[in-house]
């Protein structure tokens, strides 16, 4: 992860980038890109979008994730710990027995 992560800064830094890159913009940015991929899948199926866009999709899945990367390394978050905090904090949410082959909010199990 450290070794993508210090490819993309170095892209940035070689176009001298990082002075657009405050952590409002670079949300807003995130944002935008996963619009771009929501986008893909507007009046379609799920299979037909995946179908006729998937060469698409993994480049606005791709963008998503740069942003993401870009954002955390700015705001000094170590992502391996952050996802790993989250999934147990989801953990502890949505316990086996309680949500297994649910998909309702945990305030609903």
């Amino acid at each position: 992860m450290e070794e993508l992560i210090e490819k993309i800064i170095a892209f940035r830094e070689e176009r001298d980038w990082r002075q657009f890159h405050n952590p409002k913009d670079l949300t807003i940015s995130l944002n935008l890109e996963a619009s771009e991929l929501l986008e893909l899948f507007q009046w379609k199926n799920s299979e037909t979008a995946v179908e006729e866009n998937y060469e698409k999709m993994k480049d606005e899945i791709a963008d998503v994730i740069i942003y993401s990367l870009m954002l955390c390394h700015d705001l000094n978050i170590d992502v391996d710990s952050a996802i790993r905090n989250k999934i147990q904090k989801n953990a502890d949410k949505y316990p086996i027995e309680k949500s297994y082959g649910l998909n309702k909010k945990y305030t609903d199990l």
